[in-house]
C-alpha cells in the first residue's frame, strides 16, 4: 500500500495533525492528551517562535488514513550555531517505512537550507514537549511530558540515530518534615547572602515578577542542551499562556536585597487525569475536570525551576528547594513529579537527594541525533 506525505497548511488538516495521537493512544492508560487549543496556539504563527524559525508540518497517509505525523523546525539561532534541524510532535504506527518517511521528509525539506544534522524530539523551546520516552512506560505522563510507545526508540536507532542527551524525571513522596541540616543551611544562606523568599499574595504580583522569572530562566538554562534565549515576545507569550493557570501558593521566588529575582520555581497541581477525561477539549466539560483537579489535588507537577548562575554557588539552589519542600509540607502535598532534568545537570539532581528515600519512580527520555 502506498504511503504519502502531506504538508499541513489548513486548520482542518492541522486539527487532524494534533488529534492523530489521540487515536493512536486511545487504549493507553498512561498517555495524557494535550489541550487542542494550546496545540493550535503552539503550531501556528500565534506562537512568536514562528518569527525566528522555519517550520514544516507533515502527515503520513496510507490509503487516506493517517499513520504518522512530524514537525520539522529550523531555529534561526540553532542553524547559525550548529546547523541542525530539529524534529518534534512525532508519532507513528509501528511500521518503519512510516517513521523513515517522516524523518526523511524533514531531512529533504531542511537540506536546501544547508542543514547538516537532525535531532529530536524537540519543540521550539524547553517549554514544549521534548525527548523520547525510553524508561518508565508504566507511569502516567504529566501535563508537560511526552508519552510514547517503546518501539519509538527502536525505530530511531534503526534509522541511524544515536544518543544526544538524556533527561530524567523523578517521582516521589513528600517527606513529613525537613531535616535539621536543611533548615540550618537555609537560615545561614538567607543571612549571609541577603536572600529571601518572596511571599506571593496574588496572581497580579506573580506577573509583576514575570520578566525577572524568565530572565532567570534564560540565564540558568543557557548551557542546557537545545536551549536558546527566549525573546521578549516569547516571554510575553508564555506569561499570557501559562501564568493565568498557576496557583500563587505554588510559585516560589527568591530575591536579593535589590528585590531582583535570582531563583524561581513553578509547580502545578497534576492535571493528567483531568486531561484524560477532557480528551483535549475545554468544553463542554473539560474545564470542569481541570478546575476540580486544580482545587482538590495532593499531587504536584514541577513545571520549571531556575537559578541565576551567579547565585548557584551562593546557596540559592538549596534555598529554593527548602522553600519548595516547606510549602509542600504546609499544603499537605503527598506526591511530587519533578520537571525533566538533564542527566548531567548535577546541580539540580543533587537537590533531589532529600527525596532519596522517598523516590517511587525514575523516568528517562532521550534526544536522538544524526548527521544528514
Amino acid at each position: 500500500m502506498s504511503l504519502a506525505l502531506v504538508e499541513v497548511k489548513q486548520k482542518a488538516t492541522l486539527l487532524k495533525f494534533i488529534e492523530f495521537p489521540f487515536d493512536l493512544y486511545k487504549n493507553c492508560p498512561y498517555y495524557v492528551p494535550p489541550l487542542i487549543d494550546f496545540e493550535l496556539s503552539s503550531l501556528t504563527p500565534k506562537n512568536p517562535a514562528f518569527e525566528i524559525s522555519q517550520v514544516k508540518l507533515l502527515l503520513a497517509l496510507r490509503e487516506g488514513v493517517i499513520v504518522g505525523r512530524i514537525a520539522g523546525i529550523i531555529l534561526d539561532a540553532e542553524k547559525e550555531d550548529k546547523n541542525l534541524v530539529r524534529f518534534g510532535w512525532i508519532d507513528f504506527i509501528d511500521d518503519k517505512t512510516v517513521s523513515n518517511a517522516l524523518i526523511q521528509g524533514v531531512i529533504d525539506w531542511a537540506k536546501p537550507f544547508g542543514i547538516t544534522g537532525i535531532h529530536g524530539p524537540l519543540g521550539f523551546t524547553d517549554f514544549d514537549f521534548e525527548g523520547t520516552l525510553i524508561e518508565g512506560f508504566d507511569e502516567l505522563a504529566t501535563q508537560a511530558t511526552i508519552y510514547n510507545f517503546p518501539y519509538y526508540a527502536i525505530h530511531f536507532k534503526d534509522l541511524g540515530f544515536s544518543k544526544a542527551c538524556d533527561w530524567i524525571e523523578g517521582r516521589g513522596v513528600v517527606p513529613k518534615e525537613l531535616s535539621k541540616r536543611m533548615i540550618r543551611s537555609a537560615s545561614l544562606i538567607k543571612a549571609r547572602f541577603k536572600l529571601k523568599a518572596k511571599k506571593i499574595k496574588s496572581k497580579s504580583q506573580i506577573k509583576t515578577y514575570s520578566k525577572g522569572i524568565f530572565q532567570t530562566l534564560n540565564n540558568s538554562f543557557t548551557n542546557l542542551y537545545g536551549f536558546y534565549t527566549l525573546t521578549d515576545k516569547q516571554i510575553d507569550y508564555y506569561v499570557d499562556t501559562y501564568f493565568g493557570f498557576v496557583r500563587k501558593e505554588f510559585v516560589t521566588i527568591i530575591v536579593n536585597e535589590k528585590d531582583e529575582v535570582v531563583a524561581c520555581a513553578i509547580t502545578l497541581p497534576s492535571i493528567s487525569k483531568a486531561l484524560q477525561k477532557a480528551k483535549g477539549k475545554l468544553y463542554p466539560f473539560g474545564f470542569i475536570y481541570l478546575l476540580q483537579a486544580f482545587r482538590r489535588n495532593d499531587t504536584l507537577d514541577m513545571l520549571l525551576i531556575g537559578v541565576n548562575p551567579q547565585y548557584q554557588k551562593l546557596g540559592a539552589s538549596q534555598l529554593i528547594f527548602f522553600e519548595l519542600l516547606s510549602n509542600f509540607i504546609k499544603k499537605k502535598v503527598g506526591m511530587v513529579n519533578s520537571a525533566i532534568m538533564l542527566e548531567d545537570n548535577h546541580n539540580v539532581i543533587n537537590l533531589w537527594n532529600e527525596f532519596r528515600g522517598n523516590v517511587t519512580a525514575m523516568i528517562r527520555r532521550r534526544c536522538f541525533i544524526k548527521p544528514i
